[in-house]
């Protein structure tokens, strides 16, 4: 089959399946992306050629409201002059796999007028029941509703024409109108558990402290791609005073950038970092608390193992992959009882569960969780069973993926049953 990959970001979710269907002979593999973003070293997958758009013009002035959506137009015709190019070429995908949130699926219809589309079902925003107006520390704006259903517009679009829609996790799912849930099947990116999985005799080094900590040190971990309120970093340095003065051994370290993936910069100005050191800084034992930033995925995986116990939190939204991975190394997790993280963690039995919003809770939850590390080691194990048994990347989520898609390819009617 000849199969075509479209996201901005490539590879993205679509890393695993994209290096499976390219392993075979059989198959063509092309993915469409963003030129900044396929020079990046991560991007290059054995077998799939890589063909770049420039970054599309900026939108210019015209309605707020309307500025994404004229920047995913405009994102789309560059996408349309590759897939023709490629076309005239003697390229005809059989299959192909996209991401909506950016515009590159608006116009593929219009190229290849017949072919089997499967989209990416990520998120679908709302006004209300989800992250909008969610965190009364930022409240919603008054024409958020308006805002949200125009910036729903260019996914619209694209699921009009999809025939496959595919979503990670059943809240992800509900987000979806209900004119297109027939078409949306649930399966995750997937988890590779072989590779993340508890290692006894982890270490990791923080050079700049002078330190190295293993499994029998009081470490407390938190992850986010960046540090912002979304992800709950707010309430997790205010829990942190406290958490300090019930462990006096333990030591944080946090990893995330500066920049922000969601929501806003902080109405004072420069980084979510700053704004909450201002605030809580000055009662911390800065010795004691790490900002690792970015940091590689070897080293993420040996911080997972290495962890006491490992907070997650999030607005209602998309579910990270760090929250998995933490559950597949064995890690003990407090998270937040937020909707998309209820539908894996069950308070007590693989995880435990606290107000997103109170953070002094937060802080005497995780303070017990050190002190009680051996009695929790059954919840750590039912963590990561839980991973292996429902999202393990090449006995569950990979081969479901690759049914669903050989089987859009072949018959344009996807398979019945959720899985």
């Amino acid at each position: 089959m000849n199969i075509l990959f479209l996201h901005q970001n490539f590879p993205a979710q679509f890393r695993h399946v994209a290096a499976r269907f390219a392993a075979d002979a059989a198959h063509r593999v092309v993915a469409v992306g963003e030129e900044g973003n396929l020079r990046r070293p991560g991007a290059a997958l054995r077998g799939v050629e890589l063909l770049p758009y420039a970054p599309p013009p900026p939108a210019t002035g015209g309605h707020r409201y309307l500025r994404g959506y004229e920047a995913a137009v405009r994102r789309g015709q560059q996408v349309v002059g590759v897939l023709q190019r490629l076309k005239a070429d003697g390229f005809r995908p059989d299959l192909v796999v996209a991401h909506p949130g950016w515009g590159e699926a608006l116009f593929l219809r219009d190229v290849f007028a017949d072919v089997p589309i499967a989209l990416y079902a990520e998120y679908y925003y709302h006004a209300t029941g989800a992250d909008v107006g969610f965190d009364p520390e930022f409240p919603a704006a008054a024409d958020d509703a308006l805002r949200l259903r125009i910036k729903n517009t260019t996914q619209w679009m694209s699921m009009e024409s999809a025939d496959l829609l595919l979503a990670p996790t059943r809240w992800q799912q509900s987000r979806f109108p209900d004119i297109v849930q027939d078409r949306i099947r649930i399966v995750h990116d997937g988890i590779d558990t072989r590779r993340v999985a508890p290692d006894p005799a982890a270490r990791i080094s923080l050079q700049k402290a002078g330190i190295a900590l293993g499994p029998d040190d009081e470490v407390v971990t938190y992850v986010a791609r960046n540090l912002e309120p979304y992800r709950g970093f707010h309430t997790f340095m205010r829990a942190l005073p406290l958490l300090l003065r019930l462990r006096p051994r333990a030591r944080i370290l946090i990893v995330g950038g500066d920049e922000v993936s969601y929501g806003s910069r902080p109405a004072s100005g420069g980084t979510w970092r700053q704004a909450m050191l201002a605030e809580v800084g000055a009662q911390l034992d800065a010795s004691r608390v790490h900002f690792l930033g970015r940091v590689p995925y070897a080293d993420f995986l040996r911080l997972l193992q290495v962890s006491t116990v490992h907070a997650y939190l999030t607005y209602p939204f998309v579910l990270s992959w760090s929250l998995l991975e933490a559950m597949a190394a064995g890690c003990m997790v407090v998270a937040s009882r937020t909707a998309p993280v209820q539908e894996l963690i069950r308070d007590g039995e693989n995880g435990r569960l606290v107000d997103f919003f109170d953070h002094r809770g937060l802080a005497e939850t995780l303070a017990q969780a050190i002190e009680e590390r051996e009695r929790l080691q059954s919840i750590r194990a039912a963590a990561r069973r839980t991973v292996v048994e429902h999202y393990d990347l090449d006995s569950r989520c990979l081969p479901r993926q690759l049914e669903l898609l050989q089987a859009l390819a072949i018959c344009r009617v996807p398979a019945p049953e959720n899985s």
